[in-house]
C-alpha cells in the first residue's frame, strides 16, 4: 500500500508564506540605512544642525536628559495624562457600544448622536475646551479621551452587530438566558473587531496627547517640546518625538500580545 505523498505534504503555497528563518534581521536594514545616510548629511553640513540635529547629537542629548531626570519626569506625567484619559475614553466607548449594539432602543439613542460627534474635527475643539474647562489638565484629558472613545465605539459596535445570526439559533438550542448569551457569544464574538477598535484608539489617543500638550503645558514631553523650540534645541525635539514613537509602539506591542493571548482559537485559521 503506497502513500500519497501530495497528501501529507502541505501545498507548495502555504509552505511558501512560511518565513525562512533568519530573515528578521532584513527588516532592519533599510531603517540603519537612512540613519547612516541622516548622519552623513550631518557631518558633511548638507543638513544643518539648526534645521536637525545629527543621530549623535540626539543620542547625547537623550543621555544627558536621563541621567539629570529631565526626560524620566516629562514621560511619567505624559503617561499619567494617557491612562487617566485613555481610562475614561475607554469606558465611555465601549459602554455605548454596548448599549447601542445589544438592543434596537439603544442604538436608535446611542448612535445618531455618536455618529454626529465622531464628524466634528476633534483638534477644531480646543478653543471650546480651552473655554469651558480653562487651561489645566482638563482640556487634555477631555480631548485624549474624545480620541480614543470614537474609534473603540465604532469598531466594538460594529463588532456586535457582526456576530452570526445563527449563534443566537444554537443559544436558543441550549436555552442560554440572555446574560449567558451575551457573555459566551456576542462579546467573544465582538472581540476581534474590539482589539481592532483598541490598537486604532491607541494610535489616536498618542496624537491627541501631543497635541493636548501644546496648550500651555507646565509639564511633560510636550512641555519640554516646547522649552526646546524656543532655544532652537532641535536635538531635544526628536528625542521628544522619538519618545512619543517609542511609547506608541510599546502600546500597539502590549494590545498585539493581548491579541494573540485572547484569540488563540483563530490561529488554527492562519496558514
Amino acid at each position: 500500500m503506497e502513500l500519497d505523498v501530495r497528501a501529507t505534504s502541505p501545498p507548495a503555497r502555504v509552505r511558501s508564506r512560511r518565513r525562512l528563518p533568519g530573515t528578521g534581521w532584513k527588516r532592519l536594514l533599510s531603517p540603519l540605512a537612512l540613519l547612516g545616510l541622516w548622519q552623513v548629511a550631518s557631518v558633511t553640513g548638507l543638513l544643518p544642525e539648526r534645521l536637525l540635529a545629527a543621530p549623535a547629537a540626539v543620542a547625547a542629548t537623550a543621555l544627558d536628559l536621563v541621567l539629570d531626570g529631565t526626560l524620566p519626569e516629562a514621560i511619567a506625567v505624559s503617561m499619567q495624562r494617557v491612562l487617566i484619559g485613555f481610562g475614561a475614553g475607554a469606558a465611555i466607548g465601549v459602554g455605548l457600544a454596548l448599549v447601542a449594539g445589544l438592543s434596537r432602543a439603544g442604538e436608535h439613542t446611542v448612535d445618531p448622536p455618536m455618529q454626529m460627534l465622531r464628524a466634528l474635527p476633534l483638534f477644531g475643539l480646543i478653543p471650546l475646551f480651552i473655554l469651558w474647562f480653562g487651561i489645566g489638565e482638563t482640556p487634555k484629558i477631555v480631548l485624549l479621551a474624545l480620541g480614543v472613545a470614537f474609534p473603540l465605539y465604532l469598531n466594538t459596535f460594529s463588532g456586535i452587530r457582526g456576530v452570526d445570526g445563527r449563534l443566537g439559533e444554537v443559544a436558543e438550542m441550549l436555552r442560554l438566558t440572555r446574560a449567558e448569551l451575551i457573555r459566551h457569544i456576542v462579546l467573544p464574538g465582538a472581540l476581534p473587531q474590539a482589539l481592532v477598535g483598541l490598537r486604532q484608539s491607541l494610535g489616536v489617543g498618542w496624537l491627541a496627547l501631543i497635541v493636548a500638550e501644546q496648550i500651555n503645558a507646565d509639564a511633560g514631553l510636550g512641555h519640554m517640546i516646547n522649552d526646546a523650540r524656543e532655544f532652537l534645541r532641535t536635538d531635544v525635539i526628536v528625542v521628544g518625538l522619538l519618545v512619543y514613537c517609542v511609547l506608541g509602539l510599546l502600546t500597539d506591542s502590549l494590545v498585539r500580545l493581548l491579541e494573540r493571548r485572547a484569540l488563540t482559537w483563530r490561529r488554527g485559521l492562519l496558514t
